[in-house]
């Protein structure tokens, strides 16, 4: 199960999506960053998020 949080990430947000399926986690969490925060971040580094947490 994967799991990214905003807050995690220094957003005051309680945003949360998780899942089994690692693509769909990053795409919607890219996506609320983006459209919430202004923020875009690759693929690549919000995979590098999901790695560091372990």
């Amino acid at each position: 199960m994967v799991k990214l949080q905003c807050k995690n990430y220094g957003f005051e947000c309680d945003f949360v999506v998780e899942g089994k399926d690692t693509t769909k986690v990053i795409l919607d969490f890219g996506k609320h960053t983006d459209e919430e925060h202004g923020i875009e971040y690759s693929k690549e580094s919000l995979m590098q998020f999901i790695l560091r947490k372990g």
